[in-house]
């Protein structure tokens, strides 16, 4: 691809404040469990206390008894429309230790509580399944009808000859990786308000799309789309993770039979239980080479832990196996998948979906390779990454198609792929070719090691986006969008991108997002692509806007178009600055309704794919008597083409980083095998790291420039989330010569193997 100068900007590349900030900072913002209604009920949800059990009769006249409480709502009065294929609103079947079984509202919150207490529910319990691998078997116990796979049809994809290119290899490595079930653990719980007028619904929620919220309240409620209103208030950490729950909808069901508005808000315990986690599971993996260090064949198969409902169990499945797809250079290649319902919490999406899972498992595998073939890990890698014009082989797309954003099929490049710049610069920075010694002087039981990852995201390829942008009387410019800002920044970039496409100042760009009776229709903020494709949009309106603003000045500076030009919220004649107009005198004489343009664009390339890159570098410091790691030392260098807010960028790389050390090191949301109870539902029991766990991590991003993304942008928010795990697998191998193929790695898992490597036994 020829590269094209790089314009230049004053707004967009700056760490412009975000958007949120002073009201967060200052307690000002309101989040979903903030807002109050005159009347306000409080609701409570019954869930059940088996894993798997038919409903045999819910009694609710206790709790209507107790005072103060006002409605209740079981399986017999809900809707008989479905949520989702294989979820409607309340079931007479209970599939998880924490289900939904009926609920209730009441004055206050300890009311509810109580009247939730007194809720008699007669259960018969079934037999039930917690193993993904099990949930499969032909006599595992049908947690729905039809099976256990959570996907119509088991996936399957490949790119040329499995066989050939295994029988092609001098060496074969084989190994099976454990991924853990791992909690979002956000500090704000899911919170829904609802509110009827008359016929008409509105709810205030934690949401990741308030279009798509209110296509399906709509849709279980009966009612037309146009009588539901959805709000999506500020955001206490979303990681793609709100929703898919029944939140809103026994929210709207309460509210309705009680003539009054209901809020539910989660408990700490129900957020780690009934919220959604990110899919453990099994990944067999096989990986061909020649003793040059050329990949011939690569195939891996992932059965996930969907747990009790679908949710978003395709595009895990999906995603999982891209990097064994793509990431490296390599002729043959196959991924199966196999997504199990069990009869745990509910998997679904969060951050980056089941790219950590496949990548752990294909970068951990990569370092074998490389340690077969005599290669250090950076070498193979930049040996056999998956280079700018992608994969050989024929294009199978049409031409006149988008490329799909994770592709199977060769003969398509990347629009931009700074791969080969994220590993030369972050081994630079890290200064991976530099000596170093594993042992300490000092302390016999300090070992250190260092390791290595690359990654590569999809995040070109979406649902429809749209903006608008419309002048006020007093020159500001107002940014519409239906998209949800879930923490990753989305409304300051793109308000960045707005004011300088049209030439005003970054403050005078007014976003309003998130409530569907006043934005455009808008898909969920997920697959890190609300920068490529809402940005698209808002760009592609405002340079429609900038047309109508220089016909509307045309009469008043009685010049010809072609003679104008735009700067600061104003039209003025080239070569006569004198002779100007602003934005706020044209909306005033035109009228603000003729100063506004929308754009609805369809997000992606048909000529190119258009991935995000990275590599992270990271050296660990163990401790052999205790088994605590340490991060020593963190490198994160990041191909997402132009960065738009520097500052907020660094953020995400940092926050993704920080986050995924749980992932690697410590949290796994238990599920006990003869009960199927969750052991560990709260954060005293759930090990997340905290600040004093949390790394110096020196982030690089590289110097790319994409030419499909708005303004040279690309995917950020999850890419980093990717490569963590496989980093400090391979750092812990490189201090005590051990290959961890489970996760989390806990002090345990590793005395136990230096255990087992010395010959010795240790109890933990």
């Amino acid at each position: 691809m020829t590269s094209t100068p790089s314009p230049s900007f004053s707004i967009v590349g700056r760490s412009v404040p975000r958007r949120e900030l002073a009201d967060k900072l200052t307690g000002v913002a309101d989040y979903s469990a903030d807002i109050a209604l005159p009347g306000l009920l409080h609701g409570v949800i019954v869930r059940s206390p088996h894993p798997h059990a038919d409903v045999l009769s819910v009694d609710v006249g206790p709790a209507l008894a107790l005072p103060g409480v006002r409605a209740a709502l079981t399986p017999a009065d809900a809707p008989a429309a479905r949520l989702a294929p294989d979820l409607p609103v309340l079931d007479t079947r209970v599939r998880f230790a924490g289900d939904e079984v009926a609920a209730v509202a009441a004055d206050d919150l300890d009311t509810a509580r109580r009247a939730a207490a007194l809720v008699r529910v007669e259960y018969a319990p079934l037999p039930f399944v917690t193993d993904p691998v099990a949930a499969l078997e032909p006599d595992a116990p049908a947690i729905h009808p039809g099976g256990n796979l959570a996907i119509p049809q088991p996936l399957s994809l490949q790119r040329g000859d499995i066989a050939a290119g295994f029988a092609d290899a001098d060496i074969v490595l084989e190994e099976t990786y454990a991924l853990p079930t791992h909690s979002a653990t956000p500090l704000e719980p899911r919170a829904a308000l609802a509110a009827w007028e008359g016929q008409r619904l509105t709810v205030w929620k934690s949401t990741r799309g308030v279009h798509v919220d209110r296509a399906a309240l709509a849709h279980v409620l009966g009612i037309d789309p146009a009588l539901v209103r959805v709000i999506g208030p500020y955001m206490g950490g979303g990681y793609g993770n709100k929703d898919e729950s029944r939140l809103a909808v026994l929210a709207a069901l309460l509210a309705r039979r009680a003539g009054r508005p209901v809020r539910i808000e989660y408990s700490r315990e129900e957020e780690f239980v009934a919220g959604r986690t990110r899919h453990g599971g099994r990944i067999r993996l096989r990986l061909g080479v020649r003793s040059n260090g050329d990949i011939t064949a690569i195939h891996g198969d992932a059965i996930m832990d969907s747990g009790a409902y679908q949710a978003s169990a395709p595009g895990v499945a999906r995603r999982t196996g891209q990097g064994m797809l793509y990431l490296y250079k390599c002729p043959n290649v196959r991924f199966d998948a196999r997504p199990a319902t069990t009869n745990k919490p509910v998997s679904g999406s969060y951050r980056a979906l089941g790219a950590p899972q496949g990548h752990f498992a294909l970068e951990t595998l990569i370092d074998r390779a490389a340690a077969a073939v005599g290669m250090g890990p950076l070498e193979f890698r930049q040996r056999n990454h998956v280079p700018p014009e992608g994969q050989d082989g024929p294009r199978l797309t049409p031409p006149d198609e988008i490329v799909d954003g994770q592709p199977v099929e060769g003969g398509i490049p990347f629009s931009s792929n700074g791969l080969a710049e994220c590993l030369r610069r972050g081994a630079a920075e890290f200064g991976w070719h530099e000596s170093y010694r594993r042992d300490d002087p000092q302390n016999p039981f300090l070992k250190r090691g260092r390791g290595m990852s690359m990654m590569l995201y999809r995040g070109g390829v979406g649902s429809d986006s749209a903006a608008r942008l419309s002048i006020n009387d007093d020159g500001k410019v107002q940014l519409v969008s239906g998209l949800i800002d879930v923490g990753e920044g989305a409304v300051t970039v793109l308000a960045q991108m707005a004011a300088e496409a049209l030439s005003v100042g970054y403050d005078d760009i007014l976003p309003r997002f998130a409530d569907t009776d006043s934005t455009p229709d808008a898909p969920i903020t997920a697959g890190s692509t609300a920068t490529f494709s809402t940005g698209t949009a808002v760009l592609q309106a405002a340079a429609a806007l900038r047309e109508r603003i220089l016909d509307a000045a045309t009469n008043h500076l009685a010049a010809p178009r072609d003679a104008l030009s735009i700067a600061d919220g104003a039209v003025f004649v080239a070569g006569d600055a004198q002779r100007r107009v602003s934005f706020a005198r044209l909306a005033q004489d035109a009228g603000s309704a003729s100063l506004t343009a929308e754009a609805t664009v369809t997000p992606g390339s048909p000529d190119y794919i258009v991935n995000s890159f990275g590599a992270h570098f990271c050296a660990v410091e163990v401790d052999t008597a205790t088994g605590r790691v340490r991060i020593a030392r963190y490198v994160a260098a990041h191909d997402s083409g132009r960065i738009i807010n520097p500052r907020t960028a660094l953020n995400q790389v940092e926050g993704a980083i920080s986050q995924m050390l749980g992932f690697a090191l410590s949290e796994e949301l238990v599920t006990d095998t003869p009960t199927g109870v969750t052991l560990n539902g709260s954060y005293l029991e759930h090990k997340s790291p905290t600040i004093q766990d949390y790394p110096d991590i020196r982030v690089i991003f590289a110097d790319v420039i994409d030419p499909v993304g708005p303004m040279g942008a690309k995917a950020l928010g999850e890419v980093p989330s990717v490569g963590v795990a496989p980093a400090i697998a391979n750092a812990l191998y490189d201090a005590i010569g051990i290959r961890f193929v489970g996760l989390p790695i806990t002090p345990d898992q590793i005395l136990n193997a230096l255990a087992q490597q010395s010959g010795s036994s240790v109890t933990t």
